[in-house]
């Protein structure tokens, strides 16, 4: 599908000047790994308060974060007559509490290990008499050390932290421009703490077969649930284990058999055989010279490409949109 788009001329002046710092911000996977992997976990302990409170949405759809003008937030979870949030400010560095009475406690964002992390956000939550069980190990990682034990993680780079934030804003901006003219299932546009990733997933409406699991320390019926139905995900992923670097992904589940062999734009993408994935590097985002153009060719292309070859109705599902 073509979809013509225009940039509205208040918004490209503002862009251009200010593309190579910090609207696409640098961000080495080498340079900011030990917050990366403190930060994974904090978001794991978080993200959990609302795999415990939220009721069940398909494919887990009740416990991701979002993107949010300051950093991630659970957005409104129940509990008991009120409810209450969570998010994580990159710009104050704090993780802020707020109950829907009007009551807020902060949490200091700093170099902290993953433990004391972890006593101090439950005793937060009880001090707002919030009653919140969650199962204390991390999932989704090679080595799930429970968080009460986690003392190997504990760094925090503020400006890392922040510019980590700044990518993931570009990258909701965009996937949410993608999401705009799909009329079949769609999710939102939300962040996975699980993997560490911001995701957004298409669905053909059609069942798929039962996926064969495997995630580390993830039971199988998560990914069951998750893959029930045929779909094409993108996203935006920090990096880690064979990835090296940040990128845009894109997938599809189940993959039809000539996928990998796929012509797709831009030039800087690349299937990667290891995890079955199309890649677009962040790097090569960041120094293009039409960053939205880049990301947005590789949403497209991928998605019309594992679309047209594993036979989905694109006509009923897809919206056709005139320039404005």
């Amino acid at each position: 599908m073509s979809i013509a788009t225009t940039q509205r001329p208040r918004y490209k002046k503002i862009m251009t000047s200010r593309v190579a710092s910090d609207v696409w911000p640098t961000l080495r996977l080498r340079d900011w790994q030990e917050t990366y992997g403190t930060l994974h976990m904090w978001t794991q302990i978080v993200g959990k308060t609302r795999l415990a409170l939220a009721p069940m949405v398909n494919h887990w759809w009740q416990v991701p974060l979002y993107v949010t003008a300051r950093g991630l937030s659970t957005s409104p979870m129940p509990s008991g007559g009120r409810a209450f949030e969570a998010e994580f400010d990159f710009f104050d560095h704090v993780l802020a509490l707020r109950r829907s009475d009007g009551v807020t406690r902060t949490l200091a964002l700093g170099p902290r290990s993953v433990a004391d992390f972890y006593r101090e956000y439950m005793a937060l939550l009880k001090s707002l008499e919030l009653d919140v069980r969650i199962r204390p190990v991390p999932v989704e990682v090679p080595r799930a050390i429970p968080f009460l034990e986690d003392r190997e993680h504990a760094s925090y780079d503020a400006d890392a932290a922040q510019r980590c934030f700044l990518v993931l804003t570009q990258a909701d901006r965009l996937l949410k421009e993608f999401r705009g003219p799909f009329l079949g299932k769609c999710s939102p546009v939300h962040f996975f703490w699980g993997s560490f990733d911001l995701a957004c997933t298409r669905f053909s409406g059609r069942p798929a077969p039962e996926h064969p699991g495997g995630a580390p320390n993830c039971p199988d019926y998560v990914m069951h649930e998750a893959y029930s139905h045929e779909c094409i995900s993108a996203g935006f992923w920090p990096g880690g284990g064979p990835v090296e670097e940040p990128v845009f992904y894109a997938y599809a589940y189940p993959e039809p058999a000539a996928l990998p062999r796929a012509r797709i734009l831009p030039a800087e993408a690349r299937y990667d055989t290891v995890m079955r994935e199309f890649l677009l590097p962040y790097e090569a985002v960041r120094t293009a010279a039409r960053p939205d153009e880049s990301v947005l060719a590789f949403l497209r292309s991928t998605y019309e490409a594992a679309a047209d070859l594993a036979g989905w109705d694109r006509s009923a599902l897809e919206r056709r949109v005139s320039a404005r």
